[in-house]
């Protein structure tokens, strides 16, 4: 059926930079849309099948074309339903998953495109391409082998059913993970709980349960992961403990919420999908089309570091359960509150104290933004004539050195109860020359948002956030490529972390920190003590940050190592053995996310790759390296880094682009220095 013209997806964007229009886009709107999209790009496949011999053009370059009006409005609705959610966008979202499903294979399988792509790809050496053009062809005949085309007719039916299936059941998971965690939120009814809190943080509390009409009580949201940034302040013990407690159980209480029965039907679906492809598990399967390759080689990094990681928590506890004394033994809500003690006593850092000079616009603007000026030249300006997706989410136009226009930046930087926990990057626009299309990139996070006229003061977590999640907004700005199937960051997943890891290296840069770490009231600097004592102090905690991290990798790696008939009866014993195998049981260090809210692996796109942050980090640690080698922030440094790499996108393979940048192969050695692992 065609698309309404009123639909405001109907035709692209006639605002600035293709922005969506967002003053008239609503919920009635996406399903048509959808509908309407899946008609019309399977009329353009149809269209290529029939267009005579098979060229780059008439069939790769077409295909880059089709599906234009289904981009535009799944860009704009997973944006909106990860950011600011609702239950009739849930309920679009479980009707439309499946159906993406269906659509996605009616393409990727379809045996007659399959065979001109893969007569392109036999006779590759003869069509002159040139390495851009060459590279999007590997990619396609990729893209669709992985998927499933080369199957049989049969084979291709089953696939279609198992996929459509785990669509429906991530949707499901995604859903659940989100109302568990808003009510596991904490209500505190007494301000003397939350002794060692700031009063910015206790008036972020306050507004928190005013929103939720909690009017004179104070509301400790929950997030997506183990453990929660107060406990690092929370004077009250059985208040952490509540914390941390509600923080492990989310998705685990047998109840309508629960996803248990949801992750281990994923595992077994996937593990089924991967024998039709003559693959022994997910985890086989998917890393065929990453860097890594395959999971023995994933377990070769993860084993170099694991022993020296829990060694190291271990020797972290000592210091701790000396710092609290005989009164207790250490738990896992007593670990950040005591980190922050023991860290004052051995680097006079206290976080707490230096958060009055980390205020959130000055260290985006004074900070993040002036990084990237310096490294890049490129600049930032506001636009709040611009209309986005919800109030909190601000515009920034970016401009080359020369003035050109870049693209658009927008960060949206505080939680709310509609919006997905964690901090990600999504497009709007991806770059590309075919239709000379300038980026759209969005960054979200979930910062506590105090209340009208208070200031946002950060941690240093929080910091460190910003300049990763930038990081990624950088790799998909910078992009400089003719097709959107490399743009950015459509590169292999377990290097995609590696541009925002490298972003992160500025957070203490001498002329950055100096430009940004300001008193929000005076304006006095950050002493220089205190920044080189938090350069010493680098090292610090590690031991139990890596510990946490590898045994989420590890359950990722566990659920995804299973073959097809193996069934899993107990969700929590199978998580226990698959870390106490591995050597990372440590009581006061849970895993940074367990199985029942792992949504990177069970409702985003890191199944079997959640190791690729830290194989990321190799990459990274070696990078930093070298910008420490040649100077630092620099232009000339910025522009090697963008031209070599950012700007390529996934136009060359990945690990060449490193090489060509770097001038050599990554080595481990940096990144066990830099973890205190050597």
């Amino acid at each position: 059926m065609p698309i309404d013209a009123s639909n405001p997806f109907a035709q692209r964007s006639t605002l600035e930079y293709e922005l969506p229009p967002f003053a008239l886009i609503k919920e009635e709107h996406y399903l048509p849309a959808f509908y309407a999209g899946c008609a019309e790009q399977l009329k353009e496949v149809e269209a290529i099948i029939a267009s005579g011999e098979p060229t780059f053009e008439n069939t790769l370059v077409a295909m880059e074309k089709s599906g234009q009006l289904l981009t535009r409005m799944l860009m704009v609705f997973y944006n909106k339903s990860s950011s600011d959610t609702s239950d009739s966008l849930i309920a679009i979202e479980e009707e439309m998953a499946p159906k993406l499903a269906v659509h996605s294979d009616a393409v990727r399988l379809n045996p007659a495109l399959f065979a001109r792509i893969k007569k392109l790809y036999e006779t590759r050496e003869s069509l002159g391409l040139n390495e851009e053009d060459a590279n999007l062809l590997d990619k396609y005949y990729t893209d669709f082998i992985h998927a499933g085309a080369h199957l049989s007719d049969a084979q291709r039916e089953t696939l279609k059913g198992l996929n459509e299936q785990l669509s429906k059941l991530q949707t499901q998971f995604d859903k659940s993970v989100l109302a568990d965690t808003n009510d596991l939120a904490v209500i505190v009814d007494d301000v003397k709980d939350l002794d060692g809190l700031s009063e910015n943080e206790i008036a972020a509390c306050a507004a928190a349960a005013k929103d939720r009409d909690l009017e004179g009580k104070y509301l400790i949201n929950a997030v997506n992961f183990s453990g929660h940034p107060l406990l690092a302040s929370l004077k009250n013990r059985e208040l952490r403990k509540k914390v941390m407690q509600n923080s492990l159980i989310k998705a685990n209480r047998d109840n309508e919420n629960d996803t248990k029965k949801i992750l281990v039907e994923m595992a077994m679906l996937r593990a089924e999908r991967a024998k039709l492809f003559g693959a022994k598990t997910h985890a086989e399967y998917s890393l065929q089309t990453s860097t890594a390759k395959s999971p023995a080689n994933v377990h070769k990094m993860l084993r170099q570091i694991a022993p020296a990681a829990l060694r190291n928590a271990k020797a972290e506890a000592a210091d701790l359960q000396k710092a609290i004394g005989t009164e207790f033994e250490l738990e896992s809500w007593d670990w950040d509150l005591y980190t922050e003690q023991v860290r004052l006593a051995k680097y006079n850092v206290d976080t707490t104290a230096m958060r009055p000079y980390f205020e959130l616009e000055r260290v985006l603007v004074d900070g993040v933004f002036f990084a990237a000026n310096k490294l890049f030249g490129i600049s930032f300006k506001e636009r709040k004539d611009l209309i986005t997706y919800h109030p909190d989410a601000r515009a920034f136009e970016v401009f080359n050195e020369d003035g050109s226009k870049l693209g658009l930046f927008i960060g949206d930087f505080y939680t709310r109860d509609s919006k997905h926990g964690g901090a990600w990057m999504n497009n709007l626009v991806d770059q590309n020359f075919l239709f000379n299309q300038l980026p759209i990139i969005v960054n979200n996070l979930n910062i506590p948002k105090p209340p009208a006229g208070q200031p946002t003061l950060l941690t240093f977590d929080e910091i460190t956030t910003l300049f990763h999640e930038f990081g990624h907004a950088l790799h998909g700005l910078l992009s400089k490529v003719t097709y959107i199937r490399t743009s950015g960051t459509n590169v292999e997943r377990d290097f995609v972390e590696f541009p925002s890891q490298v972003n992160e290296m500025w957070i203490l840069w001498p002329e950055v920190v100096e430009n940004y770490a300001r008193h929000h009231e005076t304006g006095e600097k950050l002493p220089q003590e205190w920044i080189d004592n938090l350069e010493a102090a680098k090292t610090f905690n590690e031991g139990h940050a890596t510990t946490s991290y590898l045994a989420a990798a590890i359950l990722d790696l566990a659920w995804h190592e299973l073959e097809a008939g193996e069934s899993v009866d107990d969700v929590v014993a199978f998580e226990k053995k698959a870390i106490e195998d591995y050597g990372l049981a440590f009581g006061p260090v849970p895993t940074r996310y367990r199985s029942t809210y792992f949504s990177h692996i069970f409702a985003g796109g890191y199944s079997a790759s959640y190791y690729g942050y830290i194989w990321s980090e190799i990459l990274d640690a070696e990078a930093v390296d070298w910008f420490k080698e040649n100077g630092g922030l620099s232009r000339k440094n910025g522009e090697h880094f963008r031209n070599q790499l950012l700007g390529r996108g996934g136009s060359i393979d990945s690990m060449q682009m490193f090489k060509n940048f770097r001038g050599r192969e990554a080595t481990i050695e940096p990144l066990l220095k830099r973890r205190g692992l050597d």
